[in-house]
């Protein structure tokens, strides 16, 4: 499954998606793709029904909102796939509701630990999944990616990929930088860029974007296929 956590349907994220949902449908997956903004949900309300002892959530968030049904296919899913927007250093606030609906209750409070290990985190993390579901962050930005490095971005977005390793076994990270935001920059007030400098950028540089994430959606499903 794909998630769109852009407010845009036909943008720099929604065409990185789509191109990955081309590559996982050419390596024999079905595919669907999911417009965060199109449903109607909150993020996580620290309820901790999912972690009471003997609970019946099963890895499900126990709120019976419109995103329930989504959770339930998403717990199924073979292969999951994030893209979003950077806004302010992070993800969008629908992506980051919905990472916490989704994630929050798969994970739990318990550690395994081997025969003299003590608690802490040197233990395993259970996580109430039965298999390892290849999974990805794709984060589409308007800044350069020299630019993105200078300022710290990876550090920071890549902690959302390394919470998605630790619960669904095994996550990557893919960029679209430098991205052409706007149909029509003459609308805008901006001096920070060139519009030119932006339109050469995508017209040289999108369509590998593009390639990348295709890679991206056929790779997870060969790695998803060898997990059977």
């Amino acid at each position: 499954m794909f998630f769109n956590g852009s407010p845009r349907k036909n943008w720099n994220t929604a065409k990185m998606l789509e191109s990955a949902m081309k590559g996982a449908a050419e390596a024999g997956a079905e595919t669907e793709l999911v417009h965060l903004y199109d449903i109607k949900f909150q993020g996580c309300k620290s309820c901790f029904a999912c972690k009471i002892k003997n609970s019946k959530c099963n890895g499900v968030c126990a709120l019976k909102d419109d995103l329930r049904p989504v959770l339930e296919c998403a717990r199924q899913a073979d292969v999951l796939v994030f893209g979003s927007p950077v806004y302010y250093s992070y993800p969008t606030g629908m992506m980051r509701a919905f990472m916490e609906r989704a994630m929050f209750p798969i994970g739990t409070y318990l550690y395994e630990y081997s025969e003299g290990e003590t608690n802490g985190h040197a233990g395993k993390h259970i996580c109430l999944r039965d298999k390892v579901i290849p999974s990805a962050m794709i984060f589409t930005m308007n800044c350069p990616e020299d630019y993105m490095k200078e300022i710290g971005y990876p550090p920071i977005l890549e902690e959302n990929t390394k919470c998605m390793a630790d619960i669904y076994g095994y996550a990557e990270t893919l960029y679209a930088c430098n991205t052409y935001q706007f149909n029509d920059y003459s609308r805008y007030d901006f001096n920070l860029f060139s519009e030119e400098d932006k339109r050469r950028y995508r017209d040289e540089h999108f369509a590998t974007d593009l390639q990348n994430a295709y890679e991206l959606g056929q790779r997870l499903v060969t790695i998803a296929q060898k997990e059977k």
